[in-house]
């Protein structure tokens, strides 16, 4: 596809099971599942995190996993955490907003401000990028044009990820599975959102690569849009 110059280039990436989930049950940490990737696909997971300028995840994701998004497997250093909180309410003890890495929070006008102030006095930044809500390409442009990201990954949730790719903002797709099935009607999956109505609304994808690393698979796509 063609890159958007208004915006980074975005890496979604994810671990996901045989039958595509990303936990064992709604409302369940996703590092429960990770724990079981191999050790080669750790090291790609934060070797990754290492090669972008940001890495993004939805503020339920932090409120379900409290991850610290950090690179600690191997040398390089940490990306700018950024978390999408429409109404700034990210629990403040939420690990990403300790000082092991730059963050920033992105709010909308209707945000609080106790609740912004609160997020500064914690040492985060905050992003202010539409009136009722976090507009996704607003964030995605102001992160390029005020914060110098060129290349962000996001290891959102079905709802983050959904929206990203909803508003074509998502560049490529980078998969590992894992061995198992977990099944459930209600068990998050990569991508959640609204359903689709017909064949031409679904997101094309084009496989460039799949190789093992270590016992699990890894399979990349690049993401295929019409052009309007």
């Amino acid at each position: 596809m063609t890159q958007r110059t208004n915006r980074p280039h975005v890496l979604m990436m994810s671990e996901i099971t045989a039958d595509g989930k990303l936990t064992l049950r709604k409302g369940a940490s996703s590092k429960i599942l990770m724990k079981y990737m191999a050790h080669e696909t750790e090291l790609l997971l934060h070797t990754t995190r290492a090669e972008y300028d940001a890495i993004m995840v939805g503020a339920n994701t932090i409120r379900i996993d409290n991850s610290f998004l950090t690179v600690r497997y191997v040398q390089g250093k940490s990306p700018l955490r950024v978390i999408p909180c429409s109404m700034a309410d990210i629990p403040l003890d939420a690990n990403v907003l300790g000082t092991d890495a730059p963050t920033a929070i992105a709010v909308c006008e209707a945000a609080p401000k106790e609740k912004i102030e609160a997020i500064k006095a914690k040492g985060a930044s905050v992003i202010v990028a539409g009136k009722t809500h976090v507009e996704l390409p607003l964030l995605m442009q102001i992160l390029k044009e005020q914060f110098g990201v060129n290349k962000l990954m996001i290891e959102g949730g079905p709802t983050l990820n959904f929206h990203m790719l909803h508003d074509q903002l998502v560049d490529e797709i980078r998969l590992i599975h894992l061995p198992f099935i977990v099944g459930g009607s209600d068990t998050p999956s990569l991508v959640g959102g609204m359903h689709i109505n017909t064949e031409d609304e679904m997101i094309r994808l084009s496989l460039k690569k799949f190789y093992l690393c270590g016992s699990n698979l890894v399979s990349e796509f690049d993401v295929l849009y019409s052009e309007v």
